[in-house]
Protein backbone atom coordinates (compact mmCIF):
# COMPACT_ATOMS: atom_id res chain seq x y z
CA UNK A 1 0.00 0.00 0.00
CA UNK A 2 1.25 3.85 -0.83
CA UNK A 3 2.14 5.99 2.15
CA UNK A 4 0.01 9.19 2.16
CA UNK A 5 3.85 10.61 2.11
CA UNK A 6 4.97 9.04 -1.16
CA UNK A 7 1.67 9.82 -2.76
CA UNK A 8 2.35 13.31 -1.70
CA UNK A 9 5.39 13.50 -3.83
CA UNK A 10 3.74 11.62 -6.93
CA UNK A 11 4.17 13.95 -9.84
CA UNK A 12 0.97 16.39 -10.73
CA UNK A 13 0.14 14.50 -14.22
CA UNK A 14 0.35 11.21 -12.26
CA UNK A 15 -3.11 10.86 -11.39
CA UNK A 16 -3.73 11.23 -16.11
CA UNK A 17 -0.50 8.79 -16.41
CA UNK A 18 -2.31 6.07 -13.90
CA UNK A 19 -5.55 6.58 -16.21
CA UNK A 20 -3.71 5.99 -19.30
CA UNK A 21 -2.22 3.13 -17.88
CA UNK A 22 -5.66 1.85 -16.42
CA UNK A 23 -7.13 2.17 -20.28
CA UNK A 24 -3.97 -0.17 -21.47
CA UNK A 25 -4.19 -2.90 -18.73
CA UNK A 26 -6.24 -5.21 -20.85
CA UNK A 27 -2.96 -6.30 -22.69
CA UNK A 28 0.78 -5.87 -22.30
CA UNK A 29 3.49 -4.42 -24.32
CA UNK A 30 5.97 -7.44 -25.49
CA UNK A 31 9.85 -6.35 -26.34
CA UNK A 32 8.53 -6.23 -29.84
CA UNK A 33 6.48 -3.38 -29.74
CA UNK A 34 9.15 -1.45 -27.30
CA UNK A 35 11.91 -1.90 -29.80
CA UNK A 36 9.58 0.00 -32.65
CA UNK A 37 8.67 2.48 -30.19
CA UNK A 38 12.45 3.36 -29.01
CA UNK A 39 13.66 3.03 -32.88
CA UNK A 40 11.13 5.82 -33.43
CA UNK A 41 12.25 8.13 -31.07
CA UNK A 42 15.96 7.98 -31.26
CA UNK A 43 15.61 8.41 -35.39
CA UNK A 44 13.63 11.62 -34.46
CA UNK A 45 16.18 13.05 -32.29
CA UNK A 46 19.32 11.87 -34.70
CA UNK A 47 17.33 12.98 -37.92
CA UNK A 48 16.59 16.40 -36.14
CA UNK A 49 20.41 16.56 -35.25
CA UNK A 50 21.77 15.59 -38.56
CA UNK A 51 19.86 17.82 -40.19
CA UNK A 52 21.28 20.25 -38.61
CA UNK A 53 24.95 18.70 -38.99
CA UNK A 54 24.59 18.33 -42.54
CA UNK A 55 23.61 21.75 -42.51
CA UNK A 56 26.39 23.43 -40.76
CA UNK A 57 29.06 22.25 -43.35
CA UNK A 58 26.71 23.30 -46.79
CA UNK A 59 24.23 25.94 -45.92
CA UNK A 60 25.31 28.00 -42.84
CA UNK A 61 29.29 28.95 -43.51
CA UNK A 62 27.84 30.71 -46.11
CA UNK A 63 24.77 31.80 -45.36
CA UNK A 64 25.42 32.87 -41.58
CA UNK A 65 28.59 33.51 -41.74
CA UNK A 66 30.08 34.72 -45.07
CA UNK A 67 32.32 37.40 -44.08
CA UNK A 68 34.87 34.37 -43.20
CA UNK A 69 36.94 32.42 -45.65
CA UNK A 70 35.09 28.80 -46.29
CA UNK A 71 37.57 26.69 -43.46
CA UNK A 72 37.26 29.77 -41.08
CA UNK A 73 33.50 29.93 -41.96
CA UNK A 74 33.14 26.28 -41.40
CA UNK A 75 34.85 26.78 -38.25
CA UNK A 76 32.64 28.91 -37.03
CA UNK A 77 29.43 26.73 -38.00
CA UNK A 78 31.12 23.80 -35.82
CA UNK A 79 31.51 26.01 -32.83
CA UNK A 80 27.88 26.62 -32.95
CA UNK A 81 27.74 23.31 -33.95
CA UNK A 82 28.66 22.14 -30.28
CA UNK A 83 26.35 24.28 -28.49
CA UNK A 84 24.21 21.85 -28.26
CA UNK A 85 26.28 19.51 -26.52
CA UNK A 86 27.20 22.09 -24.26
CA UNK A 87 23.51 22.43 -23.58
CA UNK A 88 22.27 19.13 -23.14
CA UNK A 89 23.26 18.56 -19.57
CA UNK A 90 21.64 21.56 -18.16
CA UNK A 91 18.63 20.03 -20.11
CA UNK A 92 18.78 16.95 -18.46
CA UNK A 93 18.76 18.86 -15.06
CA UNK A 94 15.84 21.23 -16.29
CA UNK A 95 13.88 18.26 -17.79
CA UNK A 96 14.74 15.79 -14.51
CA UNK A 97 12.86 18.67 -12.05
CA UNK A 98 10.02 18.58 -14.90
CA UNK A 99 9.84 14.66 -14.82
CA UNK A 100 10.04 15.02 -10.73
CA UNK A 101 7.17 17.44 -10.82
CA UNK A 102 4.48 16.86 -13.18
CA UNK A 103 5.93 13.49 -14.99
CA UNK A 104 7.31 11.77 -17.44
CA UNK A 105 4.53 12.40 -20.52
CA UNK A 106 4.77 16.31 -19.61
CA UNK A 107 8.37 16.37 -19.40
CA UNK A 108 8.99 13.97 -23.06
CA UNK A 109 5.91 16.38 -24.64
CA UNK A 110 7.50 19.72 -23.55
CA UNK A 111 11.05 18.24 -24.78
CA UNK A 112 10.02 16.75 -28.41
CA UNK A 113 8.26 20.24 -28.90
CA UNK A 114 11.36 22.13 -27.75
CA UNK A 115 13.45 20.03 -30.37
CA UNK A 116 10.75 20.02 -33.24
CA UNK A 117 10.35 23.72 -32.42
CA UNK A 118 13.98 24.69 -32.30
CA UNK A 119 14.23 22.82 -35.84
CA UNK A 120 12.24 23.69 -37.95
CA UNK A 121 12.47 28.02 -36.83
CA UNK A 122 16.09 27.58 -38.50
CA UNK A 123 14.15 26.83 -41.34
CA UNK A 124 12.99 30.48 -40.87
CA UNK A 125 16.24 31.70 -40.56
CA UNK A 126 17.61 35.02 -42.52
CA UNK A 127 21.07 35.69 -43.56
CA UNK A 128 23.85 37.17 -42.60
CA UNK A 129 22.82 40.08 -45.35
CA UNK A 130 19.51 40.73 -44.30
CA UNK A 131 20.50 41.08 -40.32
CA UNK A 132 23.99 41.20 -39.70
CA UNK A 133 25.04 39.89 -36.38
CA UNK A 134 21.39 39.05 -35.25
CA UNK A 135 21.76 35.82 -37.96
CA UNK A 136 24.66 34.27 -35.66
CA UNK A 137 22.47 35.02 -32.56
CA UNK A 138 19.31 33.11 -33.74
CA UNK A 139 21.26 30.54 -34.60
CA UNK A 140 23.04 30.17 -31.42
CA UNK A 141 20.16 30.58 -29.87
CA UNK A 142 17.77 27.86 -31.68
CA UNK A 143 21.28 25.53 -31.46
CA UNK A 144 21.20 25.86 -27.95
CA UNK A 145 17.14 25.07 -27.22
CA UNK A 146 18.24 21.89 -29.59
CA UNK A 147 20.33 20.53 -26.77
CA UNK A 148 18.48 21.54 -23.95
CA UNK A 149 15.56 19.62 -25.72
CA UNK A 150 17.83 16.23 -26.63
CA UNK A 151 18.64 16.38 -22.93
CA UNK A 152 15.10 16.12 -21.96
CA UNK A 153 14.12 13.54 -25.01
CA UNK A 154 15.92 11.08 -22.60
CA UNK A 155 12.04 8.84 -21.66
CA UNK A 156 13.91 5.62 -19.88
CA UNK A 157 12.25 3.46 -22.68
CA UNK A 158 15.78 1.76 -23.88
CA UNK A 159 15.77 1.03 -20.33
CA UNK A 160 12.30 -0.14 -20.52
CA UNK A 161 13.41 -2.48 -23.24
CA UNK A 162 16.20 -4.28 -21.61
CA UNK A 163 14.35 -4.91 -18.29
CA UNK A 164 11.78 -6.71 -20.62
CA UNK A 165 14.60 -8.29 -22.76
CA UNK A 166 15.69 -12.71 -22.22
CA UNK A 167 18.63 -12.51 -19.66
CA UNK A 168 20.76 -14.35 -22.45
CA UNK A 169 19.80 -11.71 -24.93
CA UNK A 170 20.89 -8.52 -22.83
CA UNK A 171 23.43 -7.45 -25.57
CA UNK A 172 21.19 -7.90 -28.67
CA UNK A 173 18.11 -5.64 -27.31
CA UNK A 174 20.46 -3.22 -25.91
CA UNK A 175 21.42 -2.43 -29.86
CA UNK A 176 18.19 -1.45 -30.78
CA UNK A 177 17.78 1.62 -29.48
CA UNK A 178 21.66 2.54 -31.53
CA UNK A 179 19.87 1.84 -34.50
CA UNK A 180 18.16 5.28 -34.84
CA UNK A 181 21.39 6.99 -35.41
CA UNK A 182 22.15 5.40 -38.48
CA UNK A 183 18.15 5.71 -39.75
CA UNK A 184 18.39 9.06 -38.85
CA UNK A 185 21.28 10.21 -40.64
CA UNK A 186 19.96 8.22 -43.43
CA UNK A 187 17.04 10.38 -43.35
CA UNK A 188 18.52 13.19 -43.71
CA UNK A 189 21.05 12.80 -45.75
CA UNK A 190 18.77 11.52 -48.47
CA UNK A 191 17.00 14.76 -48.42
CA UNK A 192 19.74 16.95 -48.58
CA UNK A 193 21.19 15.12 -51.15
CA UNK A 194 17.94 15.17 -53.26
CA UNK A 195 17.87 19.22 -52.93
CA UNK A 196 21.67 19.84 -53.94
CA UNK A 197 21.76 16.95 -56.84
CA UNK A 198 18.06 18.88 -58.08
CA UNK A 199 18.21 22.83 -57.54
CA UNK A 200 20.81 25.00 -58.94
CA UNK A 201 23.02 26.30 -55.99
CA UNK A 202 21.53 30.03 -56.05
CA UNK A 203 18.28 28.46 -55.23
CA UNK A 204 19.46 25.20 -52.55
CA UNK A 205 21.01 28.53 -50.24
CA UNK A 206 17.99 30.59 -50.86
CA UNK A 207 14.69 27.87 -50.04
CA UNK A 208 15.60 24.51 -50.77
CA UNK A 209 17.87 23.34 -47.51
CA UNK A 210 15.03 24.68 -45.41
CA UNK A 211 12.67 21.98 -46.67
CA UNK A 212 14.46 19.37 -44.39
CA UNK A 213 14.20 21.61 -41.10
CA UNK A 214 10.31 21.71 -41.75
CA UNK A 215 10.08 18.23 -41.53
CA UNK A 216 11.80 18.30 -38.35
CA UNK A 217 8.26 19.10 -36.61
CA UNK A 218 6.18 16.67 -38.02
CA UNK A 219 8.89 13.51 -37.47
CA UNK A 220 8.97 14.98 -33.74
CA UNK A 221 5.08 14.49 -33.33
CA UNK A 222 4.89 11.14 -34.87
CA UNK A 223 7.84 10.08 -32.35
CA UNK A 224 6.01 12.15 -29.43
CA UNK A 225 2.64 9.82 -29.84
CA UNK A 226 4.80 5.83 -30.15
CA UNK A 227 6.34 7.52 -26.92
CA UNK A 228 3.66 8.26 -25.10
CA UNK A 229 1.84 5.04 -26.01
CA UNK A 230 4.63 3.37 -24.47
CA UNK A 231 4.65 5.34 -21.36
CA UNK A 232 0.96 5.08 -20.69
CA UNK A 233 1.40 1.08 -20.85
CA UNK A 234 1.39 -1.01 -17.43
CA UNK A 235 4.67 -2.38 -17.91
CA UNK A 236 6.25 1.63 -17.82
CA UNK A 237 3.95 2.02 -14.51
CA UNK A 238 4.80 -1.15 -12.35
CA UNK A 239 8.91 0.06 -13.04
CA UNK A 240 7.98 3.36 -11.77
CA UNK A 241 6.09 2.26 -8.39
CA UNK A 242 9.56 -0.23 -8.15
CA UNK A 243 11.82 3.36 -8.72
CA UNK A 244 13.48 2.01 -11.65
CA UNK A 245 12.78 4.36 -13.84
CA UNK A 246 12.12 7.58 -11.63
CA UNK A 247 14.39 10.81 -11.82
CA UNK A 248 16.78 11.77 -9.12
CA UNK A 249 17.89 14.97 -8.00
CA UNK A 250 21.34 15.09 -10.16
CA UNK A 251 23.15 16.08 -6.69
CA UNK A 252 21.89 12.89 -5.26
CA UNK A 253 22.90 11.06 -8.30
CA UNK A 254 26.56 12.53 -7.63
CA UNK A 255 26.69 12.05 -4.19
CA UNK A 256 26.10 8.43 -4.77
CA UNK A 257 27.69 7.06 -8.11
CA UNK A 258 29.88 10.49 -9.14
CA UNK A 259 32.25 7.64 -10.11
CA UNK A 260 30.23 6.07 -12.18
CA UNK A 261 29.28 8.83 -13.87
CA UNK A 262 32.82 9.69 -14.48
CA UNK A 263 33.99 6.35 -15.63
CA UNK A 264 30.86 5.77 -17.67
CA UNK A 265 31.54 8.82 -19.42
CA UNK A 266 34.54 7.90 -20.82
CA UNK A 267 33.84 4.19 -21.58
CA UNK A 268 32.01 5.38 -25.11
CA UNK A 269 34.15 7.64 -26.13
CA UNK A 270 36.48 6.10 -28.89
CA UNK A 271 32.77 5.32 -31.27
CA UNK A 272 31.59 8.88 -29.91
CA UNK A 273 34.93 10.55 -31.25
CA UNK A 274 34.40 8.40 -34.39
CA UNK A 275 30.69 9.19 -34.45
CA UNK A 276 31.67 12.65 -35.97
CA UNK A 277 35.04 12.09 -37.87
CA UNK A 278 32.68 9.55 -40.27
CA UNK A 279 29.35 11.51 -40.93
CA UNK A 280 30.19 15.86 -40.21
CA UNK A 281 33.94 16.19 -40.26
CA UNK A 282 34.64 14.01 -44.07
CA UNK A 283 31.66 15.91 -45.59
CA UNK A 284 33.41 19.20 -44.43
CA UNK A 285 36.82 18.04 -45.73
CA UNK A 286 35.16 16.63 -49.21
CA UNK A 287 33.41 20.51 -49.65
CA UNK A 288 36.21 22.57 -48.67
CA UNK A 289 39.09 20.58 -50.61
CA UNK A 290 38.02 18.34 -53.12
CA UNK A 291 36.02 18.58 -56.24
CA UNK A 292 33.61 16.16 -55.63
CA UNK A 293 29.86 17.30 -55.83
CA UNK A 294 28.40 17.24 -51.93
CA UNK A 295 24.75 15.66 -53.40
CA UNK A 296 27.25 12.28 -54.57
CA UNK A 297 29.11 12.32 -51.16
CA UNK A 298 26.32 12.38 -48.95
CA UNK A 299 24.42 9.68 -51.30
CA UNK A 300 28.29 7.78 -50.27
CA UNK A 301 27.25 8.60 -47.03
CA UNK A 302 23.41 6.95 -46.97
CA UNK A 303 25.59 4.00 -48.38
CA UNK A 304 27.37 3.75 -45.58
CA UNK A 305 24.98 4.34 -42.49
CA UNK A 306 23.14 1.29 -43.88
CA UNK A 307 26.45 -0.60 -43.13
CA UNK A 308 26.25 1.00 -39.93
CA UNK A 309 23.16 -0.49 -39.49
CA UNK A 310 24.43 -3.90 -40.14
CA UNK A 311 26.80 -3.11 -38.29
CA UNK A 312 25.31 -2.60 -35.01
CA UNK A 313 23.21 -5.32 -35.42
CA UNK A 314 26.30 -7.30 -35.26
CA UNK A 315 27.70 -5.36 -32.47
CA UNK A 316 24.44 -7.56 -30.74
CA UNK A 317 25.21 -10.93 -31.74
CA UNK A 318 29.09 -10.57 -30.38
CA UNK A 319 28.35 -8.93 -27.45
CA UNK A 320 25.70 -11.51 -26.38
CA UNK A 321 28.20 -14.12 -27.49
CA UNK A 322 31.46 -12.40 -26.02
CA UNK A 323 30.73 -9.57 -23.52
CA UNK A 324 29.86 -6.19 -23.56
CA UNK A 325 33.09 -5.16 -21.86
CA UNK A 326 35.09 -7.74 -24.44
CA UNK A 327 32.91 -6.13 -27.48
CA UNK A 328 33.71 -2.67 -26.86
CA UNK A 329 37.33 -3.32 -25.90
CA UNK A 330 37.43 -4.98 -29.37
CA UNK A 331 35.45 -2.00 -30.63
CA UNK A 332 38.15 0.50 -29.51
CA UNK A 333 40.94 -1.99 -30.70
CA UNK A 334 39.31 -2.20 -34.45
CA UNK A 335 39.01 2.17 -34.57
CA UNK A 336 42.82 2.55 -33.57
CA UNK A 337 43.62 0.50 -36.72
CA UNK A 338 41.39 2.94 -38.55
CA UNK A 339 42.99 5.53 -37.27
CA UNK A 340 46.23 4.74 -38.73
CA UNK A 341 44.54 4.34 -42.55
CA UNK A 342 41.86 6.96 -42.52
CA UNK A 343 44.59 9.98 -43.39
CA UNK A 344 45.73 7.82 -46.53
CA UNK A 345 42.04 7.26 -47.16
CA UNK A 346 40.82 10.78 -46.65
CA UNK A 347 43.60 11.92 -48.92
CA UNK A 348 42.90 9.07 -51.62
CA UNK A 349 40.91 10.90 -53.60
CA UNK A 350 37.19 10.02 -54.40
CA UNK A 351 37.57 5.90 -54.28
CA UNK A 352 40.20 6.66 -51.07
CA UNK A 353 37.46 8.79 -49.65
CA UNK A 354 34.38 6.40 -50.14
CA UNK A 355 36.75 3.53 -48.32
CA UNK A 356 36.89 5.64 -45.27
CA UNK A 357 33.16 6.04 -44.99
CA UNK A 358 32.02 2.26 -45.48
CA UNK A 359 34.65 1.36 -42.85
CA UNK A 360 34.32 4.10 -40.76
CA UNK A 361 30.75 3.51 -40.50
CA UNK A 362 30.83 0.08 -39.92
CA UNK A 363 33.39 0.14 -37.15
CA UNK A 364 31.12 3.00 -35.19
CA UNK A 365 28.31 0.69 -35.85
CA UNK A 366 30.36 -2.26 -34.09
CA UNK A 367 31.03 -0.26 -31.37
CA UNK A 368 28.17 2.61 -30.99
CA UNK A 369 25.70 -0.65 -31.10
CA UNK A 370 27.05 -1.17 -27.26
CA UNK A 371 27.43 2.08 -25.98
CA UNK A 372 24.32 2.70 -24.28
CA UNK A 373 23.97 -0.41 -22.40
CA UNK A 374 27.25 0.14 -21.19
CA UNK A 375 26.29 3.75 -19.05
CA UNK A 376 23.36 1.96 -18.07
CA UNK A 377 24.88 -0.79 -16.67
CA UNK A 378 26.81 1.08 -14.16
CA UNK A 379 23.77 1.78 -11.82
CA UNK A 380 21.53 0.80 -9.57
CA UNK A 381 18.12 0.37 -9.84
CA UNK A 382 16.95 3.64 -8.14
CA UNK A 383 19.93 5.35 -10.00
CA UNK A 384 19.94 4.02 -13.64
CA UNK A 385 17.30 6.54 -15.34
CA UNK A 386 19.17 9.19 -14.40
CA UNK A 387 22.16 8.36 -14.08
CA UNK A 388 21.79 6.85 -17.94
CA UNK A 389 20.98 10.07 -18.62
CA UNK A 390 23.75 12.27 -17.65
CA UNK A 391 26.68 10.05 -18.30
CA UNK A 392 25.05 9.69 -22.05
CA UNK A 393 24.81 13.94 -21.93
CA UNK A 394 28.24 13.90 -20.47
CA UNK A 395 29.98 11.94 -23.47
CA UNK A 396 28.86 13.22 -26.02
CA UNK A 397 29.89 16.34 -24.96
CA UNK A 398 33.81 14.89 -24.31
CA UNK A 399 33.79 13.07 -26.76
CA UNK A 400 31.53 14.47 -30.10
CA UNK A 401 30.34 17.66 -29.17
CA UNK A 402 33.74 19.55 -30.63
CA UNK A 403 35.06 16.50 -32.71
CA UNK A 404 34.10 18.33 -36.12
CA UNK A 405 35.84 21.51 -35.10
CA UNK A 406 38.95 19.76 -33.44
CA UNK A 407 39.77 17.64 -36.54
CA UNK A 408 38.74 20.77 -38.82
CA UNK A 409 41.52 22.49 -36.95
CA UNK A 410 44.21 19.95 -36.67
CA UNK A 411 44.09 18.85 -40.07
CA UNK A 412 44.02 21.94 -41.93
CA UNK A 413 46.46 23.40 -40.01
CA UNK A 414 48.86 20.87 -39.43
CA UNK A 415 47.71 17.73 -41.89
CA UNK A 416 45.13 14.66 -41.45
CA UNK A 417 47.17 12.35 -39.51
CA UNK A 418 46.58 14.66 -36.76
CA UNK A 419 43.12 14.30 -36.69
CA UNK A 420 44.26 10.14 -36.30
CA UNK A 421 45.69 11.40 -33.19
CA UNK A 422 42.72 12.79 -32.05
CA UNK A 423 40.98 9.80 -32.62
CA UNK A 424 43.59 7.21 -30.65
CA UNK A 425 43.31 9.64 -27.73
CA UNK A 426 39.20 8.82 -27.50
CA UNK A 427 40.54 5.01 -28.21
CA UNK A 428 42.72 5.31 -24.94
CA UNK A 429 40.58 6.81 -22.87
CA UNK A 430 37.76 4.06 -23.43
CA UNK A 431 40.63 1.60 -23.53
CA UNK A 432 41.19 2.92 -19.63
CA UNK A 433 37.85 3.32 -18.59
CA UNK A 434 36.62 -0.36 -19.46
CA UNK A 435 40.08 -1.69 -17.73
CA UNK A 436 38.79 0.44 -14.49
CA UNK A 437 34.83 -0.33 -14.92
CA UNK A 438 34.18 -3.60 -12.93
CA UNK A 439 30.25 -3.77 -14.08
CA UNK A 440 29.63 -3.92 -17.08
CA UNK A 441 28.85 -7.86 -17.11
CA UNK A 442 27.50 -7.96 -13.61
CA UNK A 443 24.18 -5.98 -13.40
CA UNK A 444 21.23 -6.65 -15.54
CA UNK A 445 20.85 -3.78 -18.21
Amino acid sequence: MVSATHESLNPTSSGLERDARDMHARGTVDPGNIAIGVIIGRTSEFFDFFVYAIASVLVFPKLIFPFADPLHGTMLSFLVFALAFVARPIGSFIFMAVDRRYGRGVKLTAALFLLGGSTASMSFLPGYAEVGVYAIILLSVFRFCQGLALGGAWDGLASLLALNAPTNHRGWYAMIPQLGAPIGFMLASALFAYFVTSLTTADFLDWGWRYPFFCAFAVNVVALFARLRLVATPEFGALLERHELEPVKMTELLRVHGRDVLIGAFVPLASFATFHLVTVFPLSWMTLYSQQSPGSFLLVEFVGAICGIVAIICSGLLADRIGRRNQLAVGAVLIACFAFVAPWLLDGGNTGRHMYVILGFTLLGLSFGQAAGASASRFSLNYRYSGSALTSDLSWLIGAGFAPFVALSLSSQFGLVYTSLYLLSGVVCTLVAIFFSKTLETRDN
